[in-house]
Parts: C-alpha cells; sequence; structure tokens
C-alpha cells in the first residue's frame, strides 16, 4: 500500500478509459474476442508494470509531445487507479474465457461491456467504482503494506 502521494496525470487516465471504451465497442461490433484479450492484457500489465502499459505509452510518446492532449498532473495517490486497471483486466480476463473457452458469448460480452460501462463513468462523471472498492478494501485493512508496492514506486501516469 502506498504510503504517500504520487503524480497522476489525469488525462492519461482519461485516455485509457477512452481506449477502453473504443477497443470494446470495436471487439462487440466486429465480433473479435481476441481483441478482448489483448485489451485485457494491455491492462494488466499496465498495472504491474505501469511503465510498461500500452495506453500510457502511446498518450505519454505520441499524444502529449505532439499535444494533441495536454497533461493535468495531479498529487494523488495511483495505487487506486492501478487497482481498478487490474479488476478491469481480471474481468476482461474472464470475458475471453466465456467468448473464446467456454463458448458463452452473453456472459462474455455482458463482462466486457461492464468493463467498458464503468470506464464510461469515470471518463464522463469522474466516479472510479474500483477505486472506492480499492479505498474500502484499504480501510479495512485488507491489504498489507507490501500490496502494490512494486507498482507504486515511479508511477506517474
Amino acid at each position: 500500500m502506498s504510503t504517500g502521494v504520487s503524480l497522476v496525470d489525469r488525462t492519461a487516465l482519461k485516455f485509457n478509459q477512452g481506449s477502453i471504451i473504443t477497443l470494446v465497442v470495436v471487439a462487440f461490433v466486429l465480433q473479435l474476442p481476441w481483441l478482448v484479450a489483448v485489451l485485457a492484457l494491455v491492462l494488466v500489465v499496465g498495472t504491474f508494470v505501469p511503465s510498461a502499459g500500452a495506453f500510457k505509452l502511446l498518450y505519454a510518446n505520441v499524444l502529449r509531445p505532439l499535444r494533441i492532449l495536454r497533461p493535468d498532473v495531479v498529487e494523488e495517490d495511483n495505487v487506486q487507479h492501478l487497482f481498478a486497471q487490474g479488476l478491469g483486466g481480471i474481468f476482461l480476463s474472464a470475458a475471453f474465457i466465456f467468448l473464446a473457452v467456454v463458448n458463452q458469448p452473453v456472459v462474455g460480452w455482458v463482462l466486457t461491456f461492464v468493463v467498458a460501462a464503468l470506464a464510461l463513468v469515470n471518463l464522463t462523471v469522474n466516479f472510479c467504482l474500483g477505486c472506492v472498492l480499492y479505498l474500502r478494501l484499504r480501510r479495512l485493512s485488507f491489504f498489507t503494506k507490501t500490496f502494490f508496492k512494486r507498482v507504486t514506486s515511479n508511477s506517474l501516469q
């Protein structure tokens, strides 16, 4: 668990959310379960190795330098955002299993759209359900002091 405040670029978070929504819609419209798996992998990797997050890299190395998007950096505990992103990756991993392995597409697409809906809520009204869940679990001392310690060092999003 993070003991201090880190720097979070809210524009990077918004780009991440918009990318999730866009890819979910594309995956559904074109019926591409493998795209759900790729998105799950992107979220999980970005959770445990934030510097390797695909959306973060695209934002930081292309969109921000070209001034297509401008940073909005605030002091905030980044762990809650990483936790929410990890939950999204877990849900999308389960969705892919239902879509491609278990052959239950309705369940798979419902799980996929739950992630997209929560990303849309966060994008539009700044309410992050995964963040709230993390904070509630932290308050209940669910996490140890070393939980997410590795990913919180140098966590500028």
